[in-house]
C-alpha cells in the first residue's frame, strides 16, 4: 500500500505514542483531519477505541487512536534505508 505523506506522518505519530496511542482530539489539533484518521482505520492501519475518563468529579468520553500491526508494517516497508 502506498501511503501519502500525511498518512505516513499520522502513523509515525501513532507509532511514537506507544501502546496507548493518542486521542483523536490531539491528532486533529496537530492538523490531521478526522477523515484521514477514519481512512486509516478503514484501511486497517489504525484502530479507534472509546474510553471513559474521570477527572475529579467529571466524566468524559474520549476516543483513542492506535496503530495496528498492519500500520506499523506499512511505515516500516518504506522506511529510509540506513547508510
Amino acid at each position: 500500500m502506498t501511503l501519502s505523506a500525511e498518512q505516513r506522518q499520522a502513523l509515525e505519530m501513532l507509532a511514537d505514542a506507544g501502546e496507548s496511542g493518542s486521542t483523536l482530539d490531539m491528532l486533529v489539533a496537530n492538523g490531521f483531519p478526522a477523515e484521514l484518521l477514519a481512512g486509516l482505520v478503514s484501511d486497517g492501519l489504525a484502530m479507534m477505541q472509546g474510553e471513559t475518563v474521570k477527572v475529579d468529579e467529571r466524566t468524559s468520553e474520549i476516543i483513542r487512536v492506535m496503530i495496528t500491526d498492519a500500520g506499523q508494517s506499512a511505515i516500516e516497508d518504506r522506511a529510509p534505508e540506513a547508510k
